[in-house]
Formats: structure tokens, C-alpha cells, sequence
């Protein structure tokens, strides 16, 4: 795989691992329908997710709790329950764990990429 490839694979699955945390922060500023969040998503990161990807995770998350849909008008709207908001605090507070997790992957896979760069070089090095 290409490397521009790569690094685009590896950011969209980091986004989906964490849309959870970004659709709660928005929440958190204002409810938002399904479309809404596939549209936030799109915008921010030029990633098209799909419907069903969307509405699950948001199902997911009014399952537990931490938001609560509506009907209004002939939309379902979300919005953060207390229990969310609690749960961000939490997020906020973690964050910069989470941060340094991150970059702890992203050093440990640039290491193992310099080690089997330098072993591909001393293979070709030998006859």
C-alpha cells in the first residue's frame, strides 16, 4: 500500500474510533439530527461516513444514556443527557492521556517502519 493511502486509512479509522468523543462535543454545543453529525464529520475531516455507521453509534449512545432523541418535526434530533455531560467531564479530564496514547502508536509504528527499513537495507546490503 502506498503511503498516502496508509496514513489516510490510519486517520479515518482513528476518526471512527473516536467519533463517539466528537459527536458528545458537539452535543454538548447544540443538538444535531443523524445527518447532522455525518455532515459535521464530512466537514471536519473530509471523511463520508454512511447512514448506518452514524445512526448505530448514536443508538449506541441514547442505549447508555448519555443522549436522548426527539421527534421534532419529521426529524429525530439528539441530545446530551446528564449523564453524558458527566461522562464528557470525564473525556475532558482524560485527554490528555488519550493524547499521549496516540502518540505512543505513532512513535512505536514509526519505529517498527526505521526497523524494517534498516533490516530491508542490511538484506540487500548481503549477497
Amino acid at each position: 500500500m502506498e503511503p498516502s493511502k496508509l496514513v489516510e486509512n490510519l486517520r479515518k479509522r482513528i476518526i471512527q474510533s473516536f467519533m463517539d468523543m466528537l459527536v458528545l462535543m458537539e452535543l454538548k454545543k447544540h443538538s444535531m439530527s443523524g445527518y447532522d453529525a455525518i455532515s459535521l464529520i464530512h466537514r471536519r475531516f473530509g471523511i463520508l461516513l454512511s447512514s448506518g455507521t452514524i445512526y448505530s453509534l448514536l443508538y449506541s449512545l441514547e442505549r447508555n444514556g448519555w443522549i436522548k432523541g426527539v421527534w421534532k418535526q419529521r426529524k429525530r434530533v439528539y441530545e446530551l443527557t446528564e449523564k453524558g455531560e458527566q461522562n464528557i467531564e470525564i473525556i475532558t479530564r482524560a485527554n490528555s492521556e488519550i493524547q499521549n496514547f496516540v502518540r505512543n502508536i505513532s512513535l512505536l509504528n514509526a519505529n517498527m517502519c526505521v526497523r524494517a527499513v534498516e533490516h530491508a537495507d542490511e538484506e540487500s546490503t548481503y549477497p
